[in-house]
């Protein structure tokens, strides 16, 4: 057994839960002895299965609720530690890129403040949803250049370097990670891993399902369910789910934070409405984009005037690599 921590003066940090679970043991090896008593009794005459009964559902009553206790008190340790780490990690001097603060100094800092974006509500969401729109753009753009050797499209809508599938991306590891923030990194490993992959899957289905294309397909890599999602991907995003809730998530938070209450709460509301405009005109673009492929000629002016502004160069320029379906 672990000896307990001593301060720097001198005295054991003891809770009293630690106390409380000494005493525990002993009645355990109390009951133990009890049970051991009890044994030769239901061999006799008297013995009664009344009596067997009601000790059985006694102990099967104490196990769910130590069993309880065991799931909180680990739950408890657990945001210590991470609380404790996220903190040690802030104080940390670095030369090139600063360390991110801790989620816990966030929410202080939001409190305190009242600000418009505080804790998870439709402003976060909205502003996370819009600023990963962006980032995954440019970080996949940054790698495409790093991997091919050329800058490539990777936006999902006509109008600015947008790609929604990221912003939708990033709004759901905040909204499932967002509890367990103060919490250690396997939670949000195994998080990232499972809503990436749902969201991943869920896209491509839509994309495929709405207009007969698809943006990826990575049914040449193993442990792949219909070229959906794979393992490996998977794992990235389970990366991606520790590095987003432990590092980006708070630093995002902190520009968040910045942002005066009345100044921010319009440029939310504006881009919100900028943002479905987008999504719609894009829709209706890519729609008509697969009926030029089909050889499907504009019906009436409106599919003319779509033609006209977007026409095969231009998608095409855009969706480098969305395939449709034959």
């Amino acid at each position: 057994m672990k000896k307990p921590v001593v301060d720097n003066k001198g005295t054991a940090q003891v809770l009293n839960i630690e106390k409380e679970s000494q005493n525990f043991l002993d009645t355990v090896r109390q009951t133990d002895i009890e049970m051991n008593a009890y044994y030769p009794k239901m061999l006799e005459d008297t013995y009664s299965e009344e009596e067997t009964d009601a000790k059985v559902e006694s102990l099967k009553r104490a196990t769910a609720n130590i069993t309880k206790a065991l799931v909180q008190t680990a739950s408890i340790s657990d945001e210590l530690s991470a609380r404790s780490n996220d903190i040690k990690n802030q104080k940390k001097k670095r030369r090139l890129i600063s360390a991110a603060p801790a989620n816990a100094a966030i929410d202080l800092s939001e409190n305190r403040a009242e600000h418009f974006a505080k804790g998870m509500n439709i402003y976060k969401i909205l502003l996370i949803c819009f600023i990963g729109s962006f980032a995954g753009v440019i970080v996949e753009m940054l790698w495409c250049m790093i991997k091919n050797g050329y800058l490539e499209s990777r936006s999902g809508l006509v109008y600015g370097p947008f790609n929604l599938l990221y912003g939708v991306g990033a709004t759901a590891l905040s909204l499932c990670l967002y509890r367990f923030r103060n919490r250690g990194w396997w939670i949000s490993f195994l998080g990232g891993f499972i809503i990436g992959s749902v969201v991943e899957y869920a896209c491509s289905w839509g994309q495929e399902f709405l207009f007969g294309s698809r943006s990826w397909d990575y049914s040449h890599l193993p442990f792949n369910i219909n070229g959906r999602i794979c393992l490996l991907y998977s794992i990235f995003w389970g990366v991606l789910g520790v590095l987003w809730i432990k590092n980006i998530y708070p630093r995002m938070a902190k520009v968040i934070l910045k942002i005066p209450n009345r100044i921010g709460k319009i440029i939310t509301w504006a881009l919100a409405v900028f943002f479905v405009i987008n999504a719609c005109v894009s829709a209706v673009a890519i729609f008509r984009w697969s009926q030029r492929i089909e050889g499907i000629e504009p019906s009436n002016t409106f599919w003319e005037l779509v033609d006209t502004r977007f026409p095969d160069e231009r998608m095409e320029k855009i969706y480098a690599n969305m395939e449709f379906s034959e």
